[in-house]
């Protein structure tokens, strides 16, 4: 039996949210715990699927992880096993990050290639290069990607792309490698930002995070750490539009508001008034919100995570917009569910055309990623009677107690099991 989501139109949202710690950041700073003998701790964790998934992994490598609320310690032995099975990375796609380490702690890696969110190709070539260029052989064998190294070396790399992936797992590899790396066009994310302020705290020489040029010298060993977890970005601009679409006032905290700073802007131009604080933000929406357009970019561009969001304001919002999605070319599988609920919205390629319209109808939708599903929940807000939002499982994957968040803001939702509705 599935979960479904029951949620009824015409809620305006209001009131107070905290943001727990980043989804695309916790399960990196987990892979990382790879690389320390010893107990690695992480505090403010999200509540989420994906932990628990992670902490799979991770004991299936040799390690004891152990969950207690928001914290999440990580005992990694001295030997490690190195085959990081099908079964345990099958199910998301950020099970991949413990290819970096495990090359550079055991010299050997067998990652099953992830699977994750339905939207669009991520292949590893760039993972791959990466570590070759460090001294390792790479190749894909047998439906998982194989590493092999008997001494890695830094070495002067630059990627084709800013994947936040690679870039995890080149930095993750260098830190133990002989010499030094310099890594041009890495991404410049905050949760990369993170993994090395965690990084270096375990002894690690790293120079450049948040910029495109990223310096590591590698050094003989690292030791464990205990680190805090940052904000999750992408829960707290979802309550941010969230507000916008539903006429509310959202104060939003544990959150850098710098690491938002596009997506507030795009607020602001639709109407918002937008206020920071150094740890959060507010959003107020008096009226219907006016059309903006966006492109989706790695940071500090819009985010492709927000992309859904972005969709569900401009379907209620006064004008036309064009939404560009320069990252994942399947992502607009949303929209097809955005029509079931009324949108006017046409798809052109990597383009999306969306004239608002004052209000939603209520049917039944379908969840294909974590972050559409959020997005097709927030649309069934602005919808005239209920929706069910089916596939749930995707958004209690990166979204802690979404429901009675959204329950203590004012909305009308109820969780119940799929079958009893047939």
């Amino acid at each position: 039996m599935k979960d479904i989501f029951n949620v009824t139109g015409g809620a305006r949202l209001a009131g107070t949210v905290k943001v727990d710690g980043a989804k695309n950041s916790v399960l990196k700073l987990m892979g990382a715990a790879l690389l320390a003998e010893g107990t690695t701790t992480l505090t403010n964790c999200p509540e989420i699927l994906d932990v628990p998934l992670m902490k799979k992994v991770l004991e299936g490598l040799g390690c004891i992880v152990t969950i207690d609320g928001d914290r999440v310690e990580i005992t990694t032995p001295a030997e490690l096993r190195s085959d990081a099975d099908f079964d345990a990375v099958r199910q998301f796609r950020a099970s991949v990050c413990v290819l970096g380490p495990l090359t550079a702690r055991c010299g050997h890696a067998k990652v099953a290639l992830p699977g994750g969110d339905a939207i669009g190709s991520r292949p590893l070539d760039m993972h791959q290069s990466g570590l070759e260029k460090l001294g390792a052989v790479t190749r894909i064998e047998h439906g998982a990607v194989v590493a092999e190294a008997e001494a890695l070396r830094g070495a002067k790399i630059s990627i084709d792309f800013p994947s936040v992936g690679a870039t995890e797992n080149i930095i993750t590899a260098a830190v133990l490698a002989s010499g030094v790396t310099i890594l041009d066009n890495a991404a410049r994310e905050p949760e990369i930002v993170d993994l090395c302020s965690m990084l270096v705290s375990m002894g690690a020489k790293i120079e450049g995070a948040g910029t495109s040029t990223i310096t590591i010298e590698g050094v003989p060993s690292l030791h464990p750490t205990e680190h805090e977890v940052i904000g999750d970005r992408i829960v707290a601009g979802t309550w941010g539009y969230a507000a916008a679409m539903t006429r509310g006032d959202i104060t939003v905290t544990g959150i850098a508001p710098r690491h938002l700073h596009l997506p507030l802007e795009k607020l602001k131009l639709a109407g918002a008034n937008v206020e920071t604080y150094e740890n959060g933000f507010r959003v107020r929406m008096d009226g219907r919100p006016k059309a903006v357009n966006y492109q989706t970019l790695p940071f500090p561009g819009f985010p492709t995570d927000l992309q859904p969001m972005a969709i569900g304001l401009s379907t209620v919002a006064e004008g036309m917009t064009m939404i560009t999605e320069n990252v994942f070319e399947s992502r607009f599988r949303f929209v097809d569910e955005m029509l079931r609920l009324g949108a006017k919205a046409t798809v052109d390629g990597h383009h999306v055309v969306i004239r608002g319209k004052e209000k939603l109808s209520s049917t039944h939708v379908w969840s294909s990623d974590i972050r559409a599903g959020a997005g097709l929940v927030l649309a069934a807000l602005c919808a005239d009677e209920v929706s069910t939002v089916h596939d749930v499982f995707h958004i209690d994957r990166g979204y802690p107690n979404f429901v009675e968040n959204l329950t203590a803001l004012g909305a009308t939702i109820e969780r119940a099991q799929e079958e009893t509705f047939y």
